[in-house]
């Protein structure tokens, strides 16, 4: 199974671990910006280190903690697509804070996603979706260590194996009439590269 990793921080660096130490290296490596840990560790791994438009052809793209639009020709470059990680139960929460809204909106149950991405922020056919509790005094990074964080990486190393084990990848479409939109509240608007 060929696998593009691209991605930043803990999420993409575990990601990455967890894919080394399973057999299972990238081919390449995309860090979403230069001196990234993600970067450091695949340096260290000796794995190639690749910028968005040098992707090579692969049987999927994996998202892990990645800020960028990825247009439609990278995507292609991928037998399955871009599998992406998003910590909330999409469609709810989409946008780049979504932890810190399920704080906000005092939700009491939340989960993660894994979605094939498409050309929308966060709309792409899902994957799998799992759940867990919100405690009452979670705050969006005792939420993230806790349960989200580990959740994405499980889901991302789930899919790859049924990928490599020739299961189909599942695409339920969103459900737009539970659809939401929250805007970051510390970070410039995505834009495509």
């Amino acid at each position: 199974m060929n696998v593009v990793l691209l991605g930043q921080s803990w999420l993409a660096t575990e990601v990455l671990k967890r894919l080394v130490t399973t057999g299972r290296p990238p081919v390449a490596v995309c860090p979403d910006h230069t001196g990234d840990r993600l970067e450091t560790v695949a340096r260290g791994f000796g794995l190639r280190i690749v910028a968005l438009e040098d992707i090579p052809r692969c049987d999927v793209i994996l998202a892990a903690h990645c800020h960028r639009f990825i247009p439609a020709k990278t995507q292609a470059l991928a037998k399955h697509g871009v599998l992406a990680y998003h910590p909330s139960l999409l469609p709810r929460h989409r946008g780049r804070d979504a932890v810190i809204w399920t704080i906000a909106f005092r939700d009491a149950i939340t989960g993660g996603t894994t979605y094939w991405m498409d050309d929308g922020a966060d709309t792409g056919p899902i994957e799998e979706q799992r759940w867990c509790h919100v405690a009452k005094d979670d705050t969006p990074a005792s939420l993230w260590r806790r349960s989200l964080g580990p959740m994405g990486i499980d889901m991302i190393l789930d899919a790859v194996r049924r990928l490599e084990a020739g299961i189909a990848p599942k695409c339920a479409l969103q459900p737009e009439e539970y659809a939401t939109w929250e805007p970051s509240l510390k970070r410039p608007p995505l834009k495509s590269t």
